[in-house]
């Protein structure tokens, strides 16, 4: 990969949780959202931004409600100037959006954020996507090539996904496009009410623009640590005189679990993009030389494909039920 590009960012939970981390920002994580109701965004309290993938279409833009006032002084956007940076930005602008005591910028971001305090949208992109920490934790997820591929090769009808992001700022709910020349503003938050409530149907009908059946979007929540928050929701029951020794027991027993479940997740996470950095191509040829030297090499491919096929309805049938 050339010195200056971005490489495609794959939409996981616990690759965006591991660039969060890369970044060097702590105290929050990124959780995959199955399903808009009501009891599935309230576990996710409390939720800092949400994160929208789906597939680009060229009616997509629109210039309704952007911001182009004294706002923009204080909300954190920048357009996007560079491909495949969408999605860093879109986790940078929950990040530099979000004043929660929980969440811990840590310096690079903190300085980035300082750096460009005063810019324009178009040169806090530039300032982005010059970022060579930014852009060094970005690309420690690029995909080992054997060969240089020329870019004038690449199929013109091939879909593109862009990632945008929505968040709470001030007591409205923004949408946050590197595209667009502005933040979108989707409205005031009424008291007494969680911002995803106002957030839910905007997203909802987004969704709703593709034909049944279609697969080309996924959402992604920027939450608190989950393993702190039950942390010290176990702490409160231990020190609440109020319960009963059964109660007590009842509540750490499950709290424990939890943790046990956020440890078990991490651990996979850490094995999973250990797995996606790791350069296989070696192995690979290796792999493909000793199929070829037994003469098998014809049949494993057509096994490889069935397999890949049958791996991928399963994964579509799967998506058709969330969310």
């Amino acid at each position: 990969m050339a010195s200056g590009e971005w490489c495609l960012i794959e939409s996981d939970p616990g690759v965006f949780t591991d660039l969060i981390q890369g970044f060097g920002a702590n105290g929050v994580q990124v959780e995959e959202i199955f399903s808009l109701d009501d009891d599935s965004l309230q576990q996710m309290k409390p939720c800092h931004g949400l994160i929208f993938l789906f597939k680009w279409q060229q009616t997509d833009s629109s210039n309704q409600n952007l911001v182009k006032d004294s706002r923009l002084e204080n909300i954190f956007f920048a357009r996007q100037v560079i491909t495949n940076a969408c999605a860093t930005q879109a986790i940078v602008s929950v990040l530099l959006n979000s004043n929660h005591e929980d969440l811990k910028l840590g310096p690079t971001l903190s300085e980035f954020k300082e750096f460009t305090q005063g810019f324009d949208p178009q040169m806090r992109g530039l300032a982005l996507s010059n970022s060579d920490k930014i852009r060094y934790v970005h690309n420690s997820f690029a995909r080992q090539q054997l060969f240089e591929f020329d870019s004038r090769d690449e199929k013109k009808d091939e879909d593109a996904f862009h990632f945008i992001a929505y968040v709470p700022f001030n007591g409205r709910v923004y949408e946050l496009d590197g595209l667009q020349e502005a933040p979108i503003d989707h409205g005031i938050i009424p008291p007494d009410t969680e911002w995803t409530d106002v957030a839910r149907p905007i997203v909802r009908q987004r969704m709703e623009k593709y034909s049944e059946g279609e697969i080309h979007f996924s959402l992604m929540a920027v939450v608190g640590e989950l393993r702190r928050k039950y942390e010290r929701e176990m702490e409160q029951v231990l020190a609440d005189p109020t319960l009963t020794d059964d109660e007590r027991n009842d509540k750490t027993s499950h709290l424990s679990i939890l943790i046990n479940e956020e440890e078990r997740k991490r651990e996979s996470y850490r094995i999973e993009n250990l797995r996606r950095r790791h350069n296989w191509l070696p192995f690979i040829i290796e792999l493909v030389k000793a199929y070829a030297t037994q003469g098998t090499l014809a049949t494993a491919v057509d096994k490889a494909v069935v397999t890949k096929e049958a791996e991928k309805k399963r994964e579509t049938d799967k998506k058709r039920k969330r969310i």
